[in-house]
């Protein structure tokens, strides 16, 4: 068992930044980290591409399993997170939504009418808690790609195509 100090002080007090509290304790998040765990960050991706089809802006929406078990893909012909640089965070809008809890297009009906994600941990959850993460985005006639480990960026976005 552990031993616990009699002094109890502000130096005691940890403040998680960013994704890590996620990463702490994933169960507060997702509900577990067996197999429903893993459908829980299944769905949360699922539900940005179907807030898309709600919104009339993606008719095709397609999850492959990889063989793993372990790992997926989502992939829908939607508008694409948007890439350009986000006028607070000073870094690309997909690397704001992949990496800051609370942070979404969803908070004001702006953009969506209905939405099944409402809060803006979703897609951040799922990239915190996932070993890799290789975000495809397809908008405006390009393609990009970013690439993260544990829910930090390991490249910047890349245009890749056109």
């Amino acid at each position: 068992m552990a031993t616990v100090e009699k002094k109890y002080t502000g130096k005691d007090i940890e403040i998680l930044e960013g994704l890590e509290a996620v990463r702490r304790r994933p169960s507060m998040y997702i509900g577990g980290v067996d197999s429903r765990g893993l459908h829980h960050l299944i769905w949360e991706i699922i539900d940005n591409s179907v807030d898309e089809h709600l919104a009339g802006h993606c008719d095709q929406i397609l999850l492959q399993l990889h063989k793993d078990g372990a790992s997926f893909t989502v992939t829908d012909n939607g508008r694409g997170i948007p890439v350009d640089k986000h006028p607070k965070a000073k870094v690309s809008t997909l690397e704001v939504i992949l990496t800051t809890l609370h942070a979404g297009g969803k908070f004001s009906d702006k953009n969506y009418a209905r939405a099944g994600g409402l809060h803006g941990v979703g897609s951040s959850v799922v990239n915190a808690l996932s070993s890799e993460m290789v975000a495809t985005v397809h908008r405006d006639g390009h393609e990009y790609v970013q690439r993260y480990k544990r829910g930090k960026p390991t490249t910047d976005v890349k245009k890749v195509r056109p």
